[in-house]
């Protein structure tokens, strides 16, 4: 589904409830603004529907803005604020299931006329929230890499590229909208927020004072006990991202990979790097004339190039390395075995300690040589050296360790005994950070890297445990929620 469709059928869906309401409630006062709070009442209803399903989704993508703010600020004379990003993000979940509740009970109170002036102004500022986080996404593509946002002089021309939150998660991965497009959006959803704030009166309210606080009551114990259970104890039961289970991420990944490599260039802009003039070629004409635009005065600025008949998701993105940084991705999609894949996009811990050891080592120096049938012999001395060695150990969060020597390892032990292998891979740690873990975690089988996006758009889980078989996600759980090994093999193992 693209926007267009989206609109279309929220379109449709405010038409076919401004008909109802206007035969069944005809002290209805303006057909006009009923229909305009059924359809921005529905449009914050799915909105936030499918990013309710998927809570965590939306909290990622609060950190990835709460980290882009924090080193946006640092460095204005706004930098009293940045402190407070980090903090924020440390509770992006519950800011993220606050949000979704917020948005869903206002699409609620649209539609039913709840509060019409609370409503009004809730939502004209919440638009105007939603407006400056895709306007701040969209205007970013402006900024050079290494420049600062709010250095307006040194803006560029625009390059998606330069974008660091590329995606402003308006639907969750429901939809996925360029930044420029949701801001679009977002400016034309401030004409109706001001218009509610001026006709709020004109409003319609179905049902009684009391029937609608109830709806209201209703909907907001629902939502939070909802959104709690997808965020903290449940993988989303509707998966909108490229890993669902079922999916071949060997085959998609190649697809998508020469599909990428088939494309075709349209047309390069070229920049004088004198003049600033700008110059778009079609590319067989670069070809004829290149000669004529010499690096040493031009620069390619952008090239167009034809679209990609399959779409390019975070499959492409799907690298993963071996305990030695080696790349092993093919290894692991070409298993014709199943295996367990556990993934774990951040490790646990509330700080590192540093301590200082005394270690001996026993060395052997030469000290002479003997000549002996004519073959060089040399003799050697042991000698003692004490010398100073730091190690750096970890506290691991305890509860965030019992997951895995309470559940995780028991599992894999028991698959390992029926010679089902297990690999673990985690994201945002070295190989000392890895070691130190799986020590303390009991873990005795293979544990890679990859970053750490990637493994949080696998599964909503950490730890998440996916069962794999030539580069097919045969199923993925929860941590909570996963079965006995017995289990899974009756279903999935012959």
């Amino acid at each position: 589904m693209n926007l267009t469709t989206l609109i279309i059928t929220i379109a449709a869906i405010a038409f076919i409830l401004t008909l109802a309401i206007g035969v069944l409630y005809r002290k209805h006062k303006s057909w006009f603004m009923t229909f305009l709070q059924n359809f921005t009442g529905v449009l914050f209803i799915i909105s936030g529907y499918v990013k309710a399903v998927d809570p965590l989704g939306t909290a990622y993508k609060m950190e990835q803005y709460f980290a882009e703010f924090h080193d946006t600020f640092s460095h204005t004379f706004l930098s009293f604020l940045a402190p407070v990003f980090p903090w924020f993000s440390s509770f992006s979940t519950l800011f993220a299931i606050a949000m979704i509740i917020f948005e869903i009970v206002l699409g609620v109170m649209l539609l039913f006329g709840i509060k019409s002036k609370f409503t009004s102004w809730a939502f004209l500022l919440l638009v105007v929230f939603f407006t400056f986080l895709t306007g701040f996404t969209y205007l970013t593509g402006y900024v050079p890499q290494g420049g600062n946002f709010f250095s307006f002089g040194l803006w560029s021309d625009y390059d998606p590229l330069q974008m660091k939150v590329t995606d402003c998660g308006c639907f969750g991965d429901f939809l996925k909208l360029e930044p420029r497009i949701s801001f679009y959006k977002d400016l034309a959803l401030l004409i109706p927020a001001f218009i509610f704030i001026f006709r709020y009166k004109d409003m319609h309210q179905l049902f009684s004072p009391n029937a609608r606080s109830m709806i209201l009551g209703l909907v907001g114990v629902g939502l939070i006990v909802y959104c709690i259970n997808n965020a903290y104890w449940n993988l989303p039961h509707t998966d909108f991202r490229p890993f669902k289970k079922g999916v071949n991420i060997r085959l998609q990944k190649e697809l998508e990979e020469q599909a990428e490599a088939s494309r075709e260039v349209i047309s390069y802009t070229l920049k004088n790097k004198l003049s600033g003039k700008f110059v778009e070629l079609p590319y067989q004409q670069y070809l004829n004339e290149y000669k004529s635009y010499p690096k040493t005065d031009w620069e390619v600025v952008e090239s167009k190039m034809t679209e990609s008949e399959i779409p390019e998701s975070k499959i492409s993105d799907f690298v993963i390395y071996g305990p030695n940084d080696e790349d092993v991705t093919d290894q692991i999609l070409e298993n014709p075995e199943p295996f367990f894949f556990l993934v774990c996009h951040k490790l646990l811990h509330h700080g590192t300690k540093t301590l200082e050891m005394d270690v001996i080592d026993s060395l052997k120096i030469p000290v002479d040589t003997t000549i002996f049938k004519g073959d060089t012999m040399i003799n050697y001395r042991t000698e003692i050296r004490n010398r100073k060695e730091t190690k750096t150990t970890y506290a691991w969060d305890q509860a965030y360790l019992n997951r895995f020597t309470s559940v995780v390892v028991p599992f894999t032990k028991a698959a390992g005994v029926d010679g089902i292998k297990s690999i673990i891979v985690i994201g945002g740690a070295d190989s000392k950070m890895i070691n130190d873990f799986k020590e303390a975690s009991g873990i005795d089988f293979v544990a890679c890297s990859a970053d750490d996006i990637l493994l949080k758009t696998i599964v909503r889980s950490n730890p998440g445990v996916l069962l794999m078989q030539d580069g097919v996600i045969l199923d993925k759980w929860h941590y909570r929620h996963l079965p006995s090994f017995e289990q899974v093999k009756i279903n999935y193992i012959n």
